[in-house]
């Protein structure tokens, strides 16, 4: 049985990644790095409209061309998001001789990491995978998890950053049991209602802030 892939978050601010390919994929992809503030080149000969509006913004570099080696010098990151099976292979092959991290879209068995079905609530993701098996599945599950976790979910986790960093400036400290035990249902319904501070001061008190 193959063992299951290591979930992490990864920290893109301001590195390069490069993706191949200018069709639907490589714009979704795109976008997701773009979103997490990567530094985005495409490689591909022709850009769908939305990456040629990327493009046009400045929000990405484009090289309008084939894949050459060398081209994933330099990348921390490299996706590939083509229909062409040697185009894709010389891709990751190259990418790994560069030590770049390497994702294809079509092959996940041969891609360093696979990416998830993603839910956002504020500074709150919920990742769901299923290890590559079933990227539908993935779906299936992370729209199911949207339709019942609300959105003041975004407030409450900005609520609890703010207390976290309250708890390291006055040099205290507090585990997961204590966390979870303060989280209590007065002050999701707090938020709900409308009244953060009200939620921030009484979750502060449960953790002895």
């Amino acid at each position: 049985m193959r063992s299951f892939h290591y979930p992490v978050t990864l920290d893109l601010d301001g590195r390069p990644c490069l993706v191949v390919g200018g069709g639907a994929v490589a714009l979704r992809k795109a976008i997701g790095l773009l979103d997490a503030g990567a530094r985005v080149t495409v490689v591909s000969p022709t850009l769908s409209t939305g990456l040629l509006e990327l493009a046009r913004d400045g929000r990405i570099r484009w090289r309008p061309r084939e894949f050459v080696p060398g081209d994933t010098e330099a990348s921390f990151l490299v996706v590939v998001a083509t229909n062409d099976r040697s185009i894709n292979r010389l891709v990751m092959d190259e990418a790994r001789r560069s030590r770049a991290l390497v994702n294809c879209a079509d092959d996940p068995e041969h891609s360093d990491f696979i990416l998830p079905a993603l839910l956002r609530r504020g500074p709150l993701t919920v990742a769901v995978s299923t290890g590559g098996a079933s990227p539908a599945m993935a779906c299936l599950v992370r729209d199911e998890l949207d339709a019942t976790l609300a959105e003041d979910y975004a407030r409450l986790a900005e609520i609890v950053a703010e207390v976290r960093r309250t708890l390291r400036e006055r040099g205290l400290s507090a585990d997961g049991g204590r966390w979870a035990a303060a989280l209590d249902e007065r002050i999701k319904q707090l938020v709900a209602a409308g009244q953060p501070l009200e939620a921030q001061r009484r979750l502060e008190e449960r953790l002895g802030a």
